[in-house]
């Protein structure tokens, strides 16, 4: 319920937060991307007493019908786990309003995006730089898994 809640409220707009935006401030304007409806997940989880943790990993994407799969159109994505006892840590995906499978690819949790950020370091040097990212995920193997 918390999933389709996020997924229908907030409006996945790529501009509207940056890694260091808090869920309170995307909540707020009810726009963010994933890191964001995971983040406000989780906060919403653990106000509850519920145990909740942050997934960073990749997601891999499917072309409309008719059309092939773009080149480096695969991206980082986000979504939260909470503990369910027995059952163990269930994933959940408020961006795509699902629970994830095999298209989600788990690198690393965290207690948020800070624990598990993709991409951390310090770059030292003069001029302007800009950081381009694409990442490419496909199957293998027979039966695509």
């Amino acid at each position: 319920m918390l999933n389709n809640k996020i997924y229908n409220e907030m409006e996945y707009s790529p501009d509207a937060t940056q890694v260091s935006t808090k869920p309170l401030e995307a909540l707020a304007t009810k726009q963010g991307v994933c890191q964001d409806f995971a983040q406000i997940a989780i906060c919403c989880l653990r106000s509850l007493g519920i145990p909740a943790r942050y997934v960073s990993g990749y997601l891999l994407t499917h072309p409309a019908p008719g059309k092939e799969k773009l080149i480096g159109a695969d991206a980082s994505h986000a979504w939260l786990s909470t503990y369910a006892g027995d059952l163990g840590w269930i994933d959940f995906d408020p961006t795509n309003n699902l629970i994830p499978g095999l298209d989600h690819i788990t690198v690393a949790w965290g207690r948020d995006y800070a624990d598990v950020a993709p991409i951390h370091g310090v770059f030292v040097g003069g001029g302007y730089t800009q950081l381009s990212v694409s990442v490419d995920v496909q199957s293998i193997g027979p039966e695509g898994y």
